[in-house]
């Protein structure tokens, strides 16, 4: 058995380690021996009994001490990451108002998220108008300062982060995985320009995979994290609403975009808004609900000719269509409609979906 370690840090990133502990654990257990970590990883199975709430499970896992701490040490330093804990400067300060902040934490990167954070977080399968959205959002409020904090998953975290970095932003992607894994794949060219100009955290010790319970855990610290919480497109069992439920207990500002009546991808966020969530259509919305005030301002789509605003105008609103419908209401030929999808396509002014129609 390796020898205990002597400094708080370490001994954070041992418990870390051990199977059947976590952050409430050991709160119980600071509680219990004085806030004396090295009292508590010494101490015998009887005093462990006495601890309210450890299971016989836990209690076999903190006498066995089964982590192999110092090579963990040597192999986050092999890959070129850091380990905090709540003694160090960089620690986040808003992590302290959770019932059970992670014991440390591992980045990637050079700056940690401040206290002029947002979250925008939202559906893997989001349409381009939540792709749209979750861009210009992020590009938006990185230009004023607000760090962008996701989760780089696919879809709406992904485009946050892009929109962020877009405008040479800080953002921060939060992992439910060691941090030494990159997921999806990906993912790993944006995982490298974020970390360049903000950082990846995760509090998972190195090569855990993701599960049912590390995602949770994740939504957690990405509401902790932040000032208030973005929601584009999710539905009712979107992991989008854990983090909603999170940010409402930490007493967040809650922020969610509507969207259409007859989508999936919609019906969390409008549960949101009927639960008393915030409704934002706008960037001025968001900014007076965190406190700044600009001039009104509204979603500019990019400057169009005449010949595409002609056919555009048919697009308002996200209404969808493949060649035969749009060349009913544009009153052409479905050769006409059908080879102007696919200009317009190339363009980047409509995209084609995964039922082959197209939308803004």
């Amino acid at each position: 058995m390796l020898p205990l370690p002597q400094d708080f840090r370490t001994q954070c990133l041992l418990l870390n380690g051990l199977s059947q502990v976590g952050p409430v654990t050991v709160r119980r257990l600071r509680e219990s021996f004085g806030n004396d970590l090295s009292a508590a990883l010494s101490a015998s199975a009887n005093e462990l009994r006495k601890v309210k709430g450890l299971t016989e499970p836990t209690i076999r896992s903190l006498q066995e001490k089964n982590f192999d701490w110092v090579k963990e040490l040597s192999e986050v330093e092999n890959y070129g990451f850091k380990i905090i804990d709540e003694t160090s400067v960089e620690w986040p300060q808003s992590l302290q108002q959770l019932w059970d902040p992670p014991l440390v934490l591992y980045v990637d990167g050079h700056a940690l998220p401040n206290e002029k954070s947002i979250a925008i977080i939202g559906s893997r399968h989001c349409s381009p108008y939540g792709t749209y959205l979750a861009h210009h959002f992020a590009q938006e409020l990185a230009k004023l300062g607000w760090w962008i904090v996701s989760g780089m998953a696919r879809g709406v975290d992904f485009a946050a982060h892009e929109g962020a970095l877009s405008v040479d932003g800080k953002t921060a992607a939060i992992l439910g995985h060691g941090i030494n894994l990159t997921y999806p794949p990906e993912a790993l060219t944006l995982r490298k320009k974020i970390a360049e100009s903000g950082c990846i955290i995760s509090e998972f010790p190195l090569g855990r995979p993701a599960d049912r319970q590390s995602f949770p855990q994740r939504n957690r610290l990405v509401a902790g994290l932040v000032k208030a919480v973005i929601i584009i497109e999710t539905d009712v069992d979107g992991g989008s609403m854990i983090t909603a439920r999170f940010a409402g207990d930490l007493g967040k500002t809650l922020l969610v975009v509507p969207g259409r009546i007859d989508s999936p991808t919609s019906r969390g966020c409008h549960q949101l808004i009927r639960d008393g969530a915030t409704l934002v259509s706008s960037l001025d919305d968001i900014l007076s609900e965190i406190g700044e005030q600009r001039g009104q301002l509204q979603i500019s789509f990019e400057q169009m000719d005449p010949a595409d605003s002609h056919w555009l105008k048919h697009f308002k609103g996200g209404t969808i269509h493949d060649a035969e419908s749009l060349s009913v209401v544009a009153n052409c030929s479905l050769a006409d409609a059908a080879s102007t999808l696919t200009l317009l396509e190339i363009q980047g002014k409509l995209q084609r979906r995964s039922d082959g129609r197209h939308e803004r």
